[in-house]
């Protein structure tokens, strides 16, 4: 191996791992450094499309978005193994980018054995292939009845000789205890590993903290080497769960996109861009009443689903899914992707037992049938030039959209609606896109439409005073933030420089 290896491991999940993680890769990429991410095993149905040698793959959108901030192509090897949660007791296994229906069935302890070489392979690779390899932990490295089936934490670090930082979230109260408690509860070789506490999250004056950290130094031998202050508004997707209902729109609010976030929502990361429109308030809504207050003008949003079917029967549940027809019935604007799209249809048939056979919302003709093969691939396609939908869809007609695919649903029009005339209009090719035929209700299997900039110009174009902050920027904020915040010097003691590299 040749790289340096630098690892961030947290006392908690939520702690700020992933943010850190890429903020580093952007960091140490400006310093003309070759740097590489890396995350053994990723738990998220917020997943992204990468290449690899034998066709395409997915990886955890986190990594993904870290090789970005790192300068680097998304790879496969990047997240060799991605677990995404269908029901609360199974995931979906997929390891180097391709699911496995026999890791999939496998009790998690014989998995972790069966996985391990696959992935302590590509971290070798990584290592060998660049300078430096930016390491992001999962969970608590002090899970102490998992460290026996370990894959993603302290034994990635041994096996590489990571220098490691370990973050904790102190907005959370108790982050002192937790740095304490998760040093002393890892072996003494681990516990050697340990470069640097990190307060993340951090409200208020910092003199305030003292002593704090330096009786944790006596206590434990290692420095609080940053104290990062709460910042809402990064600009980085988040990687699990909803984003903070705290953050606030930008100018006074006159439209409104709900997103309703079920139990199985999936690929949320890609709503991230509507945060950053003047006047638009993005809002994450589970019940009806959240409806109840929108306009025709506002859009309800179904996201990706993991388990379409699970999360269609939790939509009647709440009494959703009379709320979304209404907004439907009243003009509103409905768009559904991938899983939403699947919802908005007549039916899932399910001969092959990957989602569940289900009615759907009835909000466009179609019939969706499950296959056993999954799509996963970047697409780039064309909105009909033809297409004669009222607002806001009707500003998209002949737009070129680039994103990517990740469904074993395969739609169709219902035939017997089709045969009575009951059509719905086909507004991208190869079964991508569908509208109703009042052209308010729009479903589409292409994730990533926010992220592109000639659709956001085509819808919000004369909102847009400034330019939508590029993930460019977002990055290059992380690394400023960073070097901010961290004492002097311990980002670059963290590694050794390549020969006639000077990192500052």
């Amino acid at each position: 191996m040749t790289a340096q290896c630098v690892m961030v491991i947290g006392t908690t999940s939520g702690a700020g791992k992933s943010w850190l993680t890429t903020a580093l890769c952007r960091y140490y990429a400006r310093q003309d450094l070759k740097v590489a991410p890396f995350k053994a095993q990723n738990m998220s149905n917020n997943a992204r499309v990468v290449a690899f040698e034998n066709g395409q793959g997915e990886i955890g959108s986190a990594q993904y978005f870290q090789a970005l901030a790192a300068m680097a192509v998304p790879d496969v090897r990047m997240n060799p193994l991605l677990l995404k949660p269908e029901r609360d007791t199974h995931s979906q296994v997929v390891l180097m980018g391709q699911v496995s229906a026999e890791l999939s069935a496998m009790p998690w302890r014989g998995r972790s054995l069966m996985v391990w070489p696959q992935i302590a392979q590509a971290l070798d690779d990584l290592c060998a292939e660049n300078d430096v390899v930016v390491i992001e932990g999962a969970g608590s490295p002090a899970e102490i009845n998992l460290h026996s089936s370990d894959i993603v934490n302290m034994r990635v670090a041994l096996h590489c000789n990571a220098q490691c930082l370990l973050v904790t979230d102190i907005d959370r109260g108790g982050a002192f205890a937790h740095l304490h408690g998760t040093w002393a509860l890892l072996p003494e070789d681990e516990r050697a590993l340990i470069k640097g506490f990190v307060l993340n999250k951090f409200r208020g004056d910092a003199a305030l903290l003292a002593p704090a950290p330096q009786m944790l130094q006596d206590l434990t031998g290692i420095p609080t080497v940053a104290t990062l202050p709460m910042w809402w508004q990064h600009g980085l997707p988040e990687e699990d769960g909803v984003f903070d209902d705290r953050s606030v729109t930008k100018g006074a609010a006159n439209m409104t996109v709900a997103v309703v976030a079920y139990p199985r929502i999936s690929n949320l990361d890609e709503f991230q861009p509507l945060k950053n429109i003047p006047g638009l308030r993005l809002q994450w809504v589970r019940s009806p009443s959240e409806l109840a207050g929108l306009k025709p003008t506002d859009w309800v949003i179904l996201p990706g689903s993991k388990h379409t079917s699970g999360d269609l029967a939790w939509l009647r549940t709440q009494g959703l899914d009379a709320a979304i027809a209404r907004h439907a019935e009243q003009g509103g604007a409905v768009l559904g992707v991938c899983g939403g799209l699947q919802m908005l249809g007549e039916a899932l048939i399910d001969p092959h037992g990957i989602d569940g056979n289900a009615p759907g919302l009835g909000l466009l003709p179609l019939v969706t049938v499950f296959d056993q093969d999954k799509t996963v691939r970047h697409t780039r396609a064309s909105f009909s030039t033809d297409w004669r939908a009222p607002p806001p869809w009707r500003a998209l007609a002949g737009v070129s959209v680039v994103g990517y695919e990740i469904h074993h649903g395969q739609t169709q029009q219902h035939v017997a609606m089709a045969a009575a005339g009951d059509l719905a209009e086909a507004v991208l090719p190869d079964g991508l896109g569908w509208c109703n035929a009042q052209g308010n209700v729009l479903g589409l299997y292409l994730h990533g439409m926010f992220e592109d900039a000639a659709v956001l110009q085509a819808l919000f174009g004369a909102q847009l005073h400034d330019p939508v902050p590029t993930l460019e920027t977002v990055f290059d904020g992380l690394a400023n933030y960073i070097e901010k915040h961290f004492e002097p010097g311990v980002l670059a003691s963290l590694i050794v420089s390549p020969p006639g590299v000077v990192v500052a």
